[in-house]
């Protein structure tokens, strides 16, 4: 199971792989997870047989912490999106001007004879630029994805 190798995780995730880790059987927990639905992983939470009722609380404590904490990055975006012209387009000017900086490193790297650009310079953009389209359009991808 993928969803039981350790890694920093959700406080709710990480919590669920120590009781695992011990020995508790949560299967039920994992098929509510695998649903999506908050209401359901509560439920499921209640009904379990092998945790206590210590366990319970610290289960929900830590999904409830964990939902304080998305509602907070999404109030996070939505101001963003609200704000200025720049805070509204700061991922797409970006986007544009490491492609604009590129082609032009590429241009002048390829007209100009003494012209060079030294080899930390080159890894730097194009690790920026791997980052920056794979999260600008891999994040787009996925948005339009979870909306169908």
């Amino acid at each position: 199971m993928d969803v039981l190798k350790k890694k920093k995780g959700t406080f709710f995730g990480n919590l669920l792989r120590s009781l695992v880790a011990t020995g508790k059987k949560v299967s039920p927990v994992f098929d509510a997870i695998t649903g999506g639905k908050v209401s359901a992983i509560l439920e499921s939470i209640g009904n379990s047989k092998e945790l206590n009722a210590v366990e319970k609380e610290m289960l929900i404590k830590e999904l409830e912490q964990d939902v304080i904490e998305m509602q907070e990055i999404t109030k996070r975006w939505e101001s963003d999106n609200t704000g200025s012209f720049l805070a509204r387009n700061i991922r797409p000017m970006s986007l544009a001007f490491l492609t604009l900086s590129l082609f032009i490193y590429v241009i002048l790297d390829s007209s100009l004879k003494g012209f060079s650009i030294d080899e930390q310079w080159i890894s730097l953009l194009g690790n920026l630029l791997m980052l920056t389209y794979g999260g600008y359009f891999g994040a787009r991808t996925l948005e339009k994805i979870r909306k169908k």
